[in-house]
């Protein structure tokens, strides 16, 4: 079955497919796992994932210059993890948090195509890969993506078609928040219902989204379901809720306009979290929230005389660079700490432990096990490079699933192996670092380490002969 899987398939294929998970689904649970009992209704699933959020911006993370009372809460119900690892940017955090898997193996190694009007099919999730949504599902979920996919534009690709009962939101990488257009280049809307292309010009993304995710709530209450909240904030340009103008008003740029961003989205977290109260769900509700990768420094500006947003030539809409990374160097885009090491937590307030802090090295891959194990639902029929976090969860002294680490962007990559990283560039070289450093990943180790390196090199080969697709 798994060599089916793996090929470049045919949608009457993948509906074979679909099939096969639905069947192994049904015909038990995984051993490690503790599933709900027969009394119990199966537990709601909330995944909320935020966008350039740097990695310690939430006051549980030790910026007790931020407003974060939700994110604070979860970590007060659950389990808040110090050395959670996404990656470097957007497309790659979300292929690995929907399939488990190294993004490489489905197709996802560079950009993805952010226009979904555009005639030539550019690089999309392969279709063959399964998410989580599509296992959910297929195990009586309803599921649905309220906010950013980014995994592959094309409509004949995207949440829908990947196990998502209902799909709002961008399907590029982001947009401005009033008038829903991409900004870089020339620029494109990107606001959709499912595939069909929605107009709401003047309405605030954040809110749109923050809606809909109740209204789902609202109508399968008394189901299970899987909601992904994908926002697209703290990321550029940054849009604040004006309610917090007042409570930052004293604090210095860049960080004043960065932390109304993560306040806005920490209060667009409450509301959703509020509303699982409501109907008294938060019991047997797991949630999730991590962010896809460090804060942003990124300064882009339109470049191009009528700008299909209609903003002028000249509009800056980038970051202003005001995360926060304590002793890591690094931000997105790097495959420093501060580009990798981002906010994670979980909480499942009836089944797991309350205030909870786990230092050992996790991923974003691990969520979809982990989350199947708790749901009692199998895992599918694929290689899931992802672990089930429950021993991690279930103890502090419990070793990482994890060995080495492995990430990969274009032409550049990193593996980490306890605490050595190298890092290699095509233009840049190779750098060794080591995270026990006063100053970590500020020295390069490569010349008085040169074994150190070559063994992590030989690690990587190895992990990029596994994980790159077959033709």
């Amino acid at each position: 079955m798994n060599n089916i899987l793996k090929l470049n398939s045919p949608k009457w294929l993948n509906d074979i497919r679909h099939m096969a998970v639905a069947t192994l689904c049904l015909m038990g649970t995984s051993l490690s796992a503790s599933p709900p009992n027969s009394e119990q209704a199966k537990p709601n699933v909330v995944i909320f994932f935020t966008d350039d959020q740097g990695t310690l911006d939430a006051n549980c993370y030790g910026s007790k210059d931020l407003y974060t009372p939700n994110m604070d809460k979860l970590a007060e119900t659950g389990v808040r993890f110090t050395r959670a690892y996404a990656h470097q940017v957007c497309c790659p955090a979300r292929a690995m948090l929907m399939t488990g898997r190294h993004p490489q193996r489905g197709n996802v190694s560079h950009w993805t195509q952010g226009d979904a009007r555009e005639t030539k099919k550019g690089r999309n999730l392969l279709l063959e890969e399964v998410t989580l949504a599509e296992v959910l599902r297929d195990s009586g979920y309803k599921t649905s993506l309220f906010g950013k996919w980014h995994l592959g534009a094309h409509l004949d690709h995207g949440p829908t078609e990947q196990g998502f009962d209902e799909f709002f939101g961008i399907r590029g990488g982001f947009i401005d928040n009033y008038n829903h257009y991409f900004l870089h280049g020339e620029g494109f809307h990107d606001l959709y219902e499912g595939k069909k292309e929605i107009l709401s010009d003047g309405k605030y993304f954040p809110d749109l989204i923050t809606q809909r995710a109740l209204k789902f709530i609202d109508k399968n209450q008394d189901s299970p379901f899987f909601l992904y909240v994908a926002f697209n904030i703290p990321h550029y340009p940054e849009q604040p809720d004006k309610k917090f103008d007042a409570r930052y008003a004293d604090m210095e740029m860049p960080r004043q306009s960065y932390a109304k961003m993560i306040s806005t989205t920490d209060d667009h977290m409450g509301q959703i979290m509020q509303r699982l109260e409501q109907y008294g769900l938060t019991q047997n509700t797991i949630i999730v929230f991590m962010s896809d990768n460090g804060h942003s420094t990124e300064k882009p500006y339109i470049k191009v005389d009528n700008h299909k947003s209609g903003l002028p030539k000249g509009t800056y809409y980038g970051a202003n660079g005001g995360g926060n990374t304590g002793k890591w160097r690094g931000q997105k885009g790097t495959f420093f700490e501060g580009g990798l090491r981002v906010p994670a937590i979980i909480s499942y307030p009836s089944q797991l432990p309350k205030g909870a802090v786990r230092n050992q090295a996790v991923t974003a891959m691990d969520w979809m096990p982990t989350i199947l194990d708790l749901c009692g639902v199998a895992k599918p029929d694929v290689k899931l490079d992802g672990k089930s976090l429950l021993p991690v969860i279930k103890s502090e002294t419990a070793e990482s699933p994890h060995t080495d680490l492995h990430w990969q962007w274009a032409k550049r990559w990193a593996v980490l192996d306890g605490n050595w990283k190298l890092v290699g560039t095509a233009d840049k070289g190779q750098f060794l670092a080591n995270l026990n450093d006063p100053q970590p990943e500020m020295k390069n180790h490569l010349r008085a380490k040169p074994e150190v390196a070559k063994r992590l090199k030989a690690l990587h080969d190895a992990w990029l002969d596994d994980v790159q697709p077959t033709d």
